[in-house]
């Protein structure tokens, strides 16, 4: 059961989780404090962290199939 918890598949749902919750928060971001630039791109920032985290580890559990 403790490597369900730690398996890379876990892992990729939780990341991708988390960059659908940074998505809606940038959307409200936007919207409520438009001004608040810093903040907005610091949420960008991690989001784009998050999606090579995601495509690395895509990657890593299916790897292309040779040409």
């Amino acid at each position: 059961m403790d490597e369900n918890l730690h398996s890379p598949q876990r892992r990729l749902i939780e990341l991708r989780i988390e960059h659908a919750d940074l998505d809606n928060l940038i959307d409200r971001n936007a919207l409520d404090r438009p001004s608040d630039d810093l903040s907005l791109r610091r949420l960008k920032k991690r989001r784009l962290l998050l999606r090579d985290q995601i495509s690395r580890l895509e990657t890593e559990l299916d790897p292309p199939e040779p040409a």
